[in-house]
């Protein structure tokens, strides 16, 4: 195992588009994030949810996440690669627990400091637009317990972004039907969910693995939510241990 881990994270580190994956991830949730504080303007207390406004840029940032996900293994589909890579790891689950392992630890990385830069961009911004003590909403800090809970859980959430990714480009190799599949996953269901009414909305908010992870980063109004935040970010990990087994069994059952 120790073998396959170094040899995957050799050919992830030096594949071109990996360094710059990672960086988008980071920019572009933080400056997601920012654009919305910027945004916002509040004078009273209306239910606002500062540290989730603080970290609305993993909406749009897990797509990066999904992105890298899927080309750790997809482009050795594609360049025929893979059988090299088989031939010199035969053990095919080992494969995918080591591209499972360095994927996700890259993740959690770019996770960390996209959601440290959300919650600083959130912590600067808000305030001025209203949204602070004297107006009735608490500070975005990491001294408050549901941000650290928040915080914690938008990383994890992330990291299992990634295996869900991982698992579902295992299974169907090709990158852009990869890309569509995880996209649509994600995506698809909250539209869904809109259009139709409870109580079919809320069991769609509950299942959805976007809808149910990201209720972790709520801090306010937990009883208005169609699932707890921990039980939200348990039916995305679910859905990404799921995911990987299917992706597991296709790529042991398989030829390359």
């Amino acid at each position: 195992m120790t073998e396959a881990l170094r040899a995957e994270w050799t050919k992830l580190r030096t594949l071109p588009g990996t360094g710059w994956l990672l960086i988008g991830v980071v920019v572009l949730t933080v400056a997601v994030s920012a654009a919305v504080a910027a945004a916002t303007h509040q004078s009273s207390g209306t239910g606002e949810d500062p540290t989730k406004l603080s970290l609305a840029g993993i909406y749009l940032g897990q797509a990066v996440v999904a992105v890298l996900a899927v080309l750790t293994i997809s482009e050795e589909y594609g360049t025929g690669m893979i059988r090299v890579t088989l031939t010199a790891i035969p053990r095919r689950l080992v494969l995918l627990a080591a591209k499972a392992a360095n994927v996700a630890g890259l993740t959690l990385v770019a996770g960390v400091l996209a959601v440290a830069g959300c919650l600083l961009a959130g912590s600067l911004m808000l305030p001025a637009a209203g949204l602070d003590p004297a107006h009735g909403y608490a500070l975005v800090s990491i001294s408050h317990g549901p941000t650290v809970r928040a915080a914690i859980g938008s990383v994890l959430y992330l990291v299992l972004i990634a295996l869900l990714s991982l698992g579902v480009a295992t299974a169907i190799r090709d990158t852009a039907a990869s890309i569509g599949a995880v996209l649509g996953l994600l995506y698809l269901p909250p539209i869904l969910a809109e259009a139709v009414t409870d109580p079919l909305r809320r069991h769609l908010q509950q299942i959805a693995p976007m809808t149910a992870g990201l209720a972790i980063q709520t801090t306010t109004n937990l009883r208005s939510l169609p699932i707890a935040p921990w039980a939200g970010l348990g039916v995305l990990a679910a859905w990404a241990v799921a995911s990987l087994i299917i992706g597991g069994l296709l790529l042991r059952l398989r030829d390359a």
